[in-house]
């Protein structure tokens, strides 16, 4: 895969886990709605990781504190509390010791806040490519 193809295979995954994350919110699985929307940041991450290393595979993790910082991506102090946030909907969804609390958290008008930000950070993400 050239660069291009590389970054363009981030993107329309991400694009498709948009979709999914839209319709488990509809479904009322907030909490899946959400690890989707964590998906959706990290895979848009990658993009930009592929872009800023020269279409190097970008690595294994999940962490998007890490994973912005390894594509040399300057955040502010609010975007970093809002990653590390959102980090939690990963581990939150994977391990039934988080998950029970995790889904009572998982309210429509929490899921909503966090997509419409989850949204806004990806937009922005996508813009960092340009």
């Amino acid at each position: 895969m050239n660069i291009d193809e590389h970054i363009k295979y981030w993107l329309e995954s991400a694009e498709h886990d948009l979709d999914v994350s839209d319709s488990l919110f509809k479904s009322e699985k907030y909490d899946w709605s959400l690890f989707v929307g964590h998906l959706v940041l990290e895979k848009a991450l990658k993009a930009i990781f592929v872009k800023t290393h020269n279409n190097r595979m970008p690595p294994k993790i999940h962490n998007l504190l890490k994973l912005a910082r390894l594509s040399d991506l300057d955040l502010y102090d609010r975007q970093e509390l809002l990653f590390a946030e959102i980090n939690e909907f990963n581990i939150a969804t994977r391990y039934p010791d988080y998950k029970s609390n995790f889904y009572k958290k998982c309210t429509r008008s929490f899921a909503e806040k966090y997509l419409k930000l989850i949204k806004e950070q990806y937009k922005w993400l996508k813009s960092q490519l340009i």
